[in-house]
């Protein structure tokens, strides 16, 4: 290769990563601008304790029909499901904090 044909593949190469840098900014503003986020993000950490919650109601209401105890299973699956969601729905908001 020539040194012309080196200076035009370093040119293209800088106009690539150019545009790919703007078109990242731009993603990061409309990211960071929209009440759609702010909303799609409140739903996922809901759905993020709910799932866990209800599976842990289902469980424990089958292990209350299994077992026979003193201890109400439906309970304590519940509990756990509940801290379960909340830890999940922790990570989730601290990667999206970290993200940004």
């Amino acid at each position: 290769m020539t040194t012309n044909e080196d200076d035009n593949t370093d040119r293209d190469e800088a106009t690539q990563i150019a545009h790919k840098a703007r078109r990242k900014q731009r993603a990061e503003r409309a990211h960071s601008e929209s009440p759609w986020f702010g909303l799609g993000l409140f739903g996922l950490v809901g759905w993020a304790v709910a799932v866990p919650t209800v599976a842990g109601i289902a469980l424990g209401l089958w292990l209350d029909g299994r077992i026979a105890s003193d201890t109400s299973w439906t309970l304590v699956c519940l509990f756990a499901g509940v801290a379960l969601g909340c830890l999940n729905a922790w990570f989730w908001v601290q990667r999206e904090s970290r993200d940004d």
